[in-house]
């Protein structure tokens, strides 16, 4: 929130186990915030036994918005990595079979029109990774169970160590592991969580045995055991066994439907991102679709917490010959820029591989990194606009992310993140003059030029816009 006096401050809580998430109850008869816990079935909302710590819980001051994302604090409060051997935690981009069943070109169940998860479909988004420096490779839609899926049988429905018979799960990792792409397996649980649990050592030491080591989790609908909530003490405490459970294995979780982030991932560093948010998913089959400045409002609200899986990378911004009532609210300059304004260590390539096809913007998505060192806000006013740059881990590039809301914006960004005595290679991706996140969605302009520190970088954004750069050192 922005006071009156422009102080900017984020309510939050940090290192939360055994307990039940904080929301605030709002009183506006006396004008204040009551913390109040997520209840459960029972009279009570959490049990513990004495001695007992609860999570912490903060308030950021700032006075600048930029300054909240730069913090460090909901993260160092929790206590350091437990985990031995951390070698198998890798961030990656990864594609995937997953935005066309929600574009309604293919099925998640073998028993629709058309399956998605097939082997000869996974092989050629595995060729796709390997042709543009894409390490991994998801696939929803594998197991069986998904036709059962709301029917009486939701909450036993999903097996997770059987795939349809058209998906040669091993002949996949076996392919993957020729053309260098990992695969990312899916647990989707429909809310099932005690049918998730019972197979839980048994599906985690199945995708040891694979040597998968990603998984993507999923929790929609109403969670059985019925009266319980995602973040309800009974949820805090499976998402956690979930993700103990996979570092035993040595995978990684992506989950959605999660729990908040609380910074967990300083002490379980294979908790590496979550949803829990309106993904870009919305877009396809909501008609409460996110609006342009959506996306100017979550890096001051749930990216606070953690590491986000939004899914950027449409390129096929008003995808009609699926859905003509559906699209995606931005130009497709800011999908690019979403890599560097969104962190997340596990990011993905969302768009079909057919609409990237000889696609010149494609090589940004190609060359941003996922790992980064460094990290500046450059400007920033919630829900208007955002600036970032970002500096690869273990490398000199840098990379910057502005976007905007439903206003065109110009901006003036000194270049006074950039090392002295070195020039860079700038790569513009921005809005073309008549791009619109309506209109005009899919305008836009590439630009070289040499940029080093203390030159100014003039940039315009369309609406609904946004402008992506990557910076290479010149030897």
């Amino acid at each position: 929130m922005k006071t009156d006096d422009g102080i900017y401050l984020s309510f939050h809580e940090a290192a939360l186990y055994n307990y039940s998430g904080m929301t605030l109850l709002v009183d506006k008869d006396n004008l204040k915030w009551t913390s109040c816990l997520v209840g459960g079935p029972n009279s009570y909302k959490v049990k513990v036994q004495t001695p007992f710590t609860t999570p912490w819980r903060t308030i950021q001051i700032a006075d600048k918005p930029g300054d909240l994302i730069e913090s460090k604090l909901i993260v160092n409060l929790n206590e350091p990595n437990k985990l031995e051997n951390t070698d198998w935690i890798k961030p990656m981009k990864y594609d995937g079979i997953w935005w066309e069943m929600h574009l309604g070109k293919s099925s998640w169940d073998m028993a629709g029109k058309h399956h998605g998860a097939t082997t000869e479909n996974a092989k050629r988004y595995i060729d796709f990774a390997a042709a543009n420096n894409i390490q991994g490779m998801l696939v929803e839609g594998w197991n069986t169970g998904w036709e059962l899926w709301w029917g009486p049988e939701r909450e036993t429905c999903f097996d997770f160590v059987t795939p349809y018979a058209d998906y040669d799960i091993e002949e996949v990792i076996r392919y993957g592991k020729e053309k260098g792409v990992a695969l990312i397996a899916h647990h989707e649980t429909a809310s099932g969580v005690e049918q998730y649990e019972r197979q839980l050592d048994t599906a985690f030491q199945y995708l040891e045995n694979l040597g998968i080591h990603a998984v993507k989790t999923g929790y929609v609908g109403t969670i059985f055991p019925k009266g319980n909530y995602h973040h309800g003490q009974y949820m805090v405490n499976h998402y956690q066994h979930v993700v103990e459970v996979a570092a035993k294995h040595q995978v990684m979780v992506d989950a959605h439907e999660p729990i908040k982030d609380t910074g967990i991932r300083r002490t379980w560093p294979n908790f590496m991102s979550r949803e829990g948010l309106r993904g870009q998913e919305f877009e396809a089959w909501s008609s409460d679709k996110n609006p342009p400045e959506h996306l100017v409002i979550v890096p001051f609200t749930r990216m606070l917490a953690g590491p986000i899986d939004y899914t950027p990378g449409i390129f096929n911004i008003k995808f009609n010959e699926y859905k003509k009532d559906n699209q995606v609210n931005t130009t497709l300059a800011k999908q690019l820029a979403l890599y560097v304004t969104i962190y997340g260590p596990l990011q993905m390539v969302a768009d079909l591989p057919e609409h990237y096809d000889n696609h010149p913007a494609l090589q940004f998505i190609r060359d941003v990194a996922v790992d980064w060192e460094e990290s500046h806000v450059l400007n920033a006013e919630i829900g208007d606009y955002l600036t970032i740059v970002r500096k690869e881990r273990g490398g000199d590039r840098w990379f910057l992310g502005s976007i905007t809301d439903e206003n065109p914006r110009e901006f003036s960004i000194p270049v006074d993140f950039l090392p002295e005595g070195k020039t860079y290679e700038a790569t513009i991706y921005a809005d073309g003059p008549d791009a619109h996140w309506d209109k005009n969605p899919t305008s836009y302009i590439i630009e070289n030029k040499q940029i080093k520190k203390g030159d100014t970088l003039e940039l315009k954004l369309a609406p609904g816009g946004g402008t992506a750069i990557s910076f290479k050192p010149l030897e």
